[in-house]
């Protein structure tokens, strides 16, 4: 993920960034949050071989679900963000990298999901995955950030993630899978808004480099399964330099989807 800095807005604040090579542009505010790592290897949880149906929750800009859209050619996408905001840098992406009719995104709280839905003929239980990339601090555990925007991408109530599980398991089909990625620390929080909704558990533990304490964890669930819960191998992103395993390379260059 680079900046193709000759794109670069001085005047609305924001940067058009490079993802997945040169497959893939995103615009994105240049400060606050902004996305990256964890929006790809999210998106690099759908396998290669996929011609479904994908909701990206909380999209923000929409990296999430255009990853999938430029790595899977028959992938249909749906986003759904509240922010005006990001909504509109959303919009603007899907136009820019060609993807009308195929990604579109609905400007609502996912928390409070009503005619908003329905309007856009988003239906509920039709989604074969489901993917989430929520705020990863607490509202309260720190200094608030002073735009409103940033706030609301960084933070969310402490009660919230339950809800962010119950949208998914909302929207996710039948044996549809949903997969959220956060703080490894966050893992019990996930463990428990998961339980009663998804079964088959699958937590994947992200490691900078061979040796160190997990840094994310990618939690997946299937609707309606039985299996009990599996811990997985790490992933480990470095080498013991800055570089990229060639395998984790191939993820956020090439599009290959996560190592298995």
């Amino acid at each position: 993920m680079r900046a193709a800095e000759s794109d670069i807005s001085a005047d609305d604040g924001t940067t058009e960034d490079i993802f997945l090579g040169d497959r893939l542009f995103v615009r994105q505010p240049a400060k606050g949050y902004r996305a990256g790592t964890d929006a790809v290897l999210l998106a690099a949880t759908v396998g290669d071989v996929f011609d479904g149906s994908v909701l990206d929750a909380g999209a923000g800009v929409g990296t999430v679900g255009l990853c999938v859209a430029a790595r899977l050619p028959s992938a249909s996408v749906v986003m759904v963000e509240r922010e005006p905001t990001l909504v509109a840098l959303a919009r603007a992406n899907i136009a820019r990298n060609g993807f009308d009719g195929r990604v579109r995104i609905v400007e609502t709280d996912m928390t409070r999901v009503g005619s908003d839905f329905d309007d856009a003929g988003v239906v509920s239980e039709t989604f074969d995955r489901v993917l989430a990339n929520p705020p990863f601090h607490e509202s309260g555990a720190g200094t608030r950030p002073p735009s409103a925007l940033k706030a609301g991408s960084h933070q969310m109530p402490r009660d919230d993630l339950d809800s962010w599980a119950r949208f998914m398991s909302r929207m996710a089909a039948p044996s549809g899978v949903a997969t959220m990625i956060h703080k490894a620390e966050m893992l019990p929080r996930i463990i428990t808004a998961f339980d009663g909704r998804f079964g088959g558990v699958s937590v994947l533990p992200i490691l900078a480099r061979e040796g160190d304490n997990a840094i994310r964890v990618i939690v997946s669930g299937t609707k309606g399964s039985r299996a009990p819960m599996v811990l997985r191998s790490p992933l480990v992103l470095h080498t013991c330099g800055q570089a990229f395993r060639p395998e984790i390379e191939a993820v956020f260059r090439y599009g290959a989807a996560l190592p298995t």
